[in-house]
């Protein structure tokens, strides 16, 4: 049990950095939140429309899923502009 808890805790810690990573371009402020303006600063082809399709939740912000998949779909190119 303690073996799978800290394997678990391993891989979880490890994969910080990952979508810390990806994040840290278009989120220009650090606050896990990519806006519409920060979108198209890294993105400037992204039109409203595109950010809104990629909103899932439709909040007005993209988190870390819906960043990823936008990139998955090609809504939002892979690699910033």
């Amino acid at each position: 049990m303690k073996a799978t808890l800290f394997t678990t805790a391993t891989i979880a810690l490890l994969s910080l950095p990952a979508f810390a990573q990806d994040m840290a371009g278009p989120d220009t402020d650090g606050d896990g939140l990519v806006t519409l303006m920060e979108a198209q600063t890294a993105y400037p082809d992204l039109s409203q429309d595109d950010f809104d399709e990629a909103d899932a939740n439709a909040d007005g912000f993209l988190d870390g899923d819906e960043l990823q998949a936008a990139m998955d779909s090609g809504l939002i190119p892979a690699t910033e502009g």
